[in-house]
C-alpha cells in the first residue's frame, strides 16, 4: 500500500476552508445595500417639494357644432362656419402651429320614438334618422395670455358655439421643476434632523435619493361652455392666469450615527 504525503493530505480541505471563507465575503459585496458605520442607523424617508411659477401658456378648445337635414348639408354648414373661427384666430394672432384640430364627428339623429307603441311587444322599432348633427374642434395654444379674453370674444363672433378651458401651462418646465426637486430634498433633510435629534443622534451624510413624480400644473380652470352663436356681442370673458404648480417627489436614506 503507498501512503500520501502528510502535506497533501491536508492540501484539499486547506482549500475547501479558504473557498468557505470567501463565499461570505463575496456575497456581502454583491448585496446592493449601502454600508453604514458599525453602531450607526438608516432612516429613510420620503417628501414632497413644490415651486410656483405664472404660466406662459394657456391651451383651450374651441368648436362650431351645427346640424342639417342630410349628412352632406350639416358638413357644409359646418365647415364654412369652422373656416370662419379658424381665420379669426390666426387674424388674433394665433400661429398655424398652434392651431390643431382635435374632434371632427358626424352623427345621425333619430326620431323620438318613445311614445309610439308596436302591436307586436317583441318587433323593434328602428327609429327613422331624421337629420345629422356635426362637431368640429381645434385645440388652440395662446402664448400671449393678456389676449385670451378678446381671442374668445373674436372666435364667438365667427361663429364659434363651444369654447372649453384653459389650461394654463409652462411651456418649458425644467427650471420649475428644479425648484420643487430642491424643495422635496430641503424638506427631507430637515425632517431628518428633527428625527435625529429625537433619538439623540446626528445626520451623518446621506446614502440615497430616488426620484418620484414630476411636474403637476394646477388642475385646468374651465370658463366658458355654452352656446353663444345667439349671443350678440358678448363683451370678453375675463381670464386669470394664477399660479402654476410644479412639484416633484424623492425618497431619501440617511445615515444616523452618535
Amino acid at each position: 500500500m503507498k501512503f500520501l504525503p502528510i502535506a497533501s493530505t491536508f492540501a484539499l480541505p486547506a482549500l475547501a476552508l479558504g473557498l468557505a471563507m470567501a463565499a461570505p465575503a463575496a456575497a456581502h459585496d454583491l448585496s446592493s445595500g449601502p454600508v453604514i458605520a458599525p453602531g450607526n442607523t438608516m432612516l429613510s424617508l420620503s417628501a414632497q417639494g413644490q415651486s410656483f411659477s405664472a404660466p406662459d401658456l394657456g391651451v383651450f378648445t374651441a368648436g362650431v357644432t351645427g346640424s342639417g337635414k342630410t349628412a352632406g348639408a350639416a358638413l357644409a354648414a359646418n365647415s364654412a362656419k369652422m373656416n370662419q373661427v379658424i381665420a379669426a384666430l390666426r387674424k388674433a394672432g394665433i400661429a398655424d402651429k398652434d392651431i390643431q384640430t382635435s374632434n371632427l364627428s358626424l352623427n345621425p339623429v333619430y326620431a323620438d320614438m318613445s311614445n309610439q307603441r308596436s302591436v307586436d311587444p317583441l318587433e323593434q322599432q328602428v327609429p327613422p334618422i331624421i337629420g345629422y348633427q356635426v362637431y368640429n374642434q381645434v385645440t388652440v395654444k395662446q402664448r400671449k395670455l393678456d389676449r385670451m379674453g378678446s381671442t374668445i370674444d373674436a372666435l364667438v363672433s365667427a361663429g364659434a358655439n363651444q369654447v372649453n378651458g384653459p389650461s394654463f401651462q409652462i411651456e418649458d418646465p425644467d427650471a420649475a421643476a428644479d425648484e420643487a426637486r430642491a424643495d422635496a430634498i430641503k424638506k427631507a433633510l430637515a425632517r431628518a434632523q428633527i428625527y435625529a435629534r429625537a433619538s439623540g443622534l446626528r445626520v451623518v451624510r446621506v446614502l440615497t435619493i430616488t426620484e418620484g413624480g414630476g411636474y403637476s400644473p394646477l388642475p385646468p380652470i374651465m370658463y366658458a361652455r355654452a352656446a353663444m352663436a345667439d349671443m350678440a356681442a358678448p363683451p370678453a370673458p375675463p381670464v386669470a392666469p394664477g399660479e402654476v404648480q410644479s412639484g416633484a417627489s424623492v425618497t431619501v436614506t440617511f445615515e444616523l450615527g452618535k
